[in-house]
């Protein structure tokens, strides 16, 4: 950054838009292997929020690739840097007094500890949707693990790239034989009972 850049204070600040919205802004980050169902689950925590007149967006690891990181690879270096776009982009959601959720493999932990620095306490809810990868594997909605076996994709995660579990996660989704519906229910239900939505 160069020194000739000064942050502009503007006259409307976080806490007037939330009022103004009557919620409680915040990051829902859906961490977990490819084919865990993170984005599934977000689509419909989304629809369940919208319906319970909450204000929100969603950030889909697919869906920022096409345009915002469509220029990044899946290297190491390649993926800290999409989470540190992302991590960005959600703190501005957040400042605009929406929540916020996020589906992103979001391997290291380095990179989800640096968006949770970004917010004000209790404003980044870390859910760890822990699906085995023999799950995740079956299910193989694009593909990508059988192309990862067979060495036509490198850098995969949960097969020749790591995946840093989450130690401290607000929220530990464990896998249970149900539809993508009760799970995003379930997930509804953690969030009010430990009050980050209402």
């Amino acid at each position: 950054m160069t020194d000739n850049v000064v942050w502009h204070q503007t006259t409307i600040d976080k806490s007037e838009r939330a009022r103004k919205l009557n919620q409680k802004p915040s990051v829902i980050w859906l961490t977990g292997l490819s084919g865990s169902g993170k984005s599934t689950l977000a689509n419909l925590l989304e629809r369940k929020l919208y319906e319970q007149a909450h204000h929100t967006y969603l950030l889909d690891g697919d869906n920022v690739r096409h345009g915002l990181c469509g220029d990044l690879g899946f290297d190491d270096k390649a993926r800290v840097e999409n989470i540190r776009r992302i991590s960005e982009v959600a703190k501005l959601f957040v400042d605009s007094g929406l929540i916020v959720l996020t589906a992103f493999i979001s391997p290291f932990k380095d990179d989800r500890r640096f968006c949770r620095s970004l917010l004000a306490e209790g404003e980044f809810i870390e859910v760890f949707v822990d699906t085995p990868l023999e799950v995740c594997e079956q299910r193989d909605p694009k593909g990508l693990y059988k192309k990862a076996r067979q060495g036509d994709i490198k850098h995969f995660t949960g097969i020749d790239s790591v995946y840093e579990v989450p130690e401290a996660a607000e929220i530990h989704l464990q896998y249970i034989d149900e539809s993508p519906e009760q799970t995003a229910e379930r997930l509804y239900v953690l969030l009010q009972q430990k009050g980050y939505v209402s």
